[in-house]
């Protein structure tokens, strides 16, 4: 979900079209950009915070030989889609942009045919034949001018940020896993091994696979004024240490100061399970972690749940607020913070929805 072209726009991947409303909810209907996507979109654009553009890699089950880059201008419309080859169909959840690059992860979840055929709904499985590999797409390039570098088989459906170095490397950062869907089952087979950070290095055409913090966690997320930029901050859902078919449970937020190499934690405690936060600065020109996380928190022994605001720079203390909704919202469904449009004869106003 995000807030583009003057509209919220509900995103699904793998070949469905967005869903555009309005702030109350009162319209809602199927948008293509206006007539300009080819094929499909993805859950997971990506908003340069200097041009306003998002920048997607979109796949469809339909279309396993290739995959799309597309980018949509603040007008709501696509103005550029690059048709990237590939093999087997692979799923790819999210990507990540630089001021530079694309990064496009080519790993080794792709479309099984025998699943398909076995009736199963999920049509993914992890596949030992397709090299994990990562590439760097100049912003501006096409197809031929991707940089493929090869890396240890893994996946990764989320990434936390990236950005370009002064030397010419590239860092991304990400969660990574080392399989998934391996089996017949239509969860996840492991936990994540952590967040780590992947320096890319075109001279060499190598890349340095790190482990940031080894805890499983999921679902990291930024200030996204810093998307595509170097940054300090990232915050991430932890998991709880034995794997569920939902890889949720009591579980805290981290806070991740990247410069420092230290980590702080939110319990929500007991009983209470939490779903992503997202981070809302205090103002445009805030510092990085100057601002609130916002997430839902569902209480396991009842029926409700609490939207949660924490104070990010305070993420270890009690909630700063706490709104109470008398029915449960499913946890980990990606959320955002959309603000409203100006009301007549008001002030703009501030409203979130996940």
């Amino acid at each position: 979900m995000l807030n583009h072209a003057g509209s919220g726009w509900a995103l699904v991947e793998a070949g469905s079209t967005p869903v555009r409303f309005d702030e109350h909810l009162e319209t809602q209907r199927y948008d293509d950009f206006g007539g300009t996507l080819p094929g499909s979109f993805t859950a997971h654009p990506r908003r340069d915070p200097e041009t306003g553009e998002l920048h997607a890699l979109c796949y469809e089950a339909t279309d396993p030989k290739r995959v799309r880059y597309n980018v949509v201008d603040v007008a709501g419309r696509v103005q550029r889609s690059v048709v990237i080859p590939v093999s087997h169909g692979p799923l790819i959840h999210d990507c990540a942009i630089t001021q530079r690059f694309v990064i496009v992860m080519d790993l080794p979840l792709t479309l099984s045919m025998r699943t398909v055929l076995a009736g199963h709904g999920f049509p993914y499985r992890w596949n030992e034949k397709h090299p994990a590999r990562i590439g760097l797409l100049p912003r501006d390039g096409e197809a031929e001018d991707i940089a493929w570098f090869s890396i240890d088989p893994c996946f990764v459906f989320h990434t936390a940020n990236a950005y370009d170095l002064p030397d010419g490397r590239v860092v991304v950062d990400v969660v990574a896993y080392d399989r998934m869907f391996a089996g017949d089952n239509n969860a996840p087979d492991e936990l994540p091994r952590g967040l780590e950070r992947w320096t890319i290095d075109p001279a060499t055409g190598t890349v340095d696979q790190r482990a940031i913090d080894p805890a499983p966690q999921e679902l990291p997320t930024v200030d996204e004024r810093r998307t595509g930029l170097p940054y300090r901050h990232a915050y991430a859902l932890g998991l709880p240490d034995q794997l569920t078919d939902t890889l949720v449970g009591e579980a805290p937020l981290i806070k991740h100061d990247l410069e420092r190499g230290t980590r702080q934690l939110h319990e929500f405690g007991p009983g209470s399970i939490a779903g992503e936060f997202v981070f809302v600065p205090r103002s445009a020109d805030a510092d990085e972690d100057d601002g609130w996380l916002l997430g839902f928190v569902i209480d396991a022994a009842g029926d409700g749940t609490a939207l949660e605001i924490l104070d990010a720079r305070r993420v270890e203390a009690p909630p700063v607020a706490s709104v109470r909704i008398p029915h449960r919202i499913p946890p980990g469904i990606h959320g955002a913070w959309l603000r409203s449009a100006t009301p007549a004869g008001g002030s703009a106003v501030d409203a979130s929805t996940a």
